[in-house]
């Protein structure tokens, strides 16, 4: 089986399992928009990551289910309540929880869907469930930490990169890694394996999120997904944004602060000008081997894993296909 193959059977066991755990229940306002936010689809990296980590350390993929459920659901959950807390009108191309129903609902359905990914965890043997709701517990409060760090940023004039990638880490990449962690947990793999694969998806999340601040600004409209340049119209200050502070000259610096402390009303100005000053000042070639550093610090925990040299081949061509974003 492929790479690509492997994914899509994950993926597609994912989804069966999912389906199969969907509540049609009473009260309908409550259950219902946890069935509409979950059948808006995406790429269920994280839940397949899950089942991936288990398969790699010889563990029974079927037994990892709930586990990647359980890291889907609580992904879900966070992205109802990032949207209130963004009043944010789409997602996923579809309107959000809090606009098709109304912000209480947004709160309770989000509140329940918490709850949920807890009890996922009640189908295991109570070791195993020791050690995943621990990792649970310590990765949704530190993806909550990164969230309010990323509020903060927006009135602060004095964030720094390493306060920038530490948010970056628990926003985005700690819930990467706990995916994979978890699979390794179900399949019995040792503690040095536990924490290597952990490292893994850390830096590949670091990577990946920060090439996504990248492709917003400089990605293709076609095949990133997302409108370019909205995180320089939402005047975000990230990684590129703060390197070019760092790094171009007194003109362009004051140019770049002006142009973030205020709603333009010509985007595709505002946008190129801002692009420029990031490219002329080297923010751009600073980003760019900053996620080939990640990507490799992830690779590099690879070396020492007890699974096959054909699995670790199948890992490294996973994380070059996240980065490629064909996964």
């Amino acid at each position: 089986m492929t790479n690509s193959d492997a994914i899509g059977y994950y993926r597609d066991l994912f989804i069966s399992h999912l389906t199969q755990n969907q509540t049609q229940k009473d009260p309908a306002n409550l259950y219902a928009p946890i069935t509409y936010i979950l059948g808006l689809g995406g790429k269920r990296m994280r839940p397949v990551l899950t089942l991936m980590s288990c398969d790699l350390f010889g563990g029974n993929v079927n037994s990892a289910l709930d586990a990647a459920l359980a890291i889907e659901v609580f992904h879900n959950f966070s992205l109802v309540h990032d949207d209130i807390m963004d009043d944010a009108p789409l997602r996923r191309g579809k309107v959000t929880v809090h606009e098709k129903w109304d912000i209480n609902t947004g709160i309770l359905s989000g509140d329940a869907m918490l709850i949920q990914a807890y009890q996922c965890f009640e189908r295991y043997p109570p070791e195993v469930f020791k050690q995943l709701t621990a990792l649970f517990s310590k990765t949704a409060i530190e993806v909550c930490e990164g969230q309010q760090y990323d509020v903060d940023f927006e009135t602060r004039d004095d964030v720094t990169i390493p306060e920038y990638l530490k948010m970056i880490a628990y926003k985005t990449a700690v819930l990467v890694a706990a995916a994979m962690k978890m699979g390794a947990i179900i399949a019995e793999a040792s503690e040095k394996d536990m924490d290597a694969i952990y490292d893994f998806g850390l830096n590949l999340g670091i990577a990946f999120q920060l090439q996504d601040d990248y492709l917003d600004a400089f990605g293709d409209p076609k095949t990133f997904g997302k409108q370019i340049g909205g995180d320089i119209m939402e005047n975000k200050k990230t990684f590129l944004y703060l390197k070019a502070l760092e790094l171009a000259p007194k003109e362009d610096r004051e140019g770049l602060l002006h142009l973030y402390s205020i709603q333009s009303k010509d985007a595709l100005i505002k946008i190129e000008t801002v692009k420029n000053i990031f490219l002329e000042s080297g923010a751009v070639d600073v980003a760019k081997q900053l996620i080939q550093d990640y990507t490799e610090k992830a690779f590099a925990q690879l070396e020492g894993l007890a699974i096959s040299d054909k699995n670790k081949t199948n890992l490294k061509q996973f994380g070059e296909n996240l980065m490629r974003r064909t996964v």
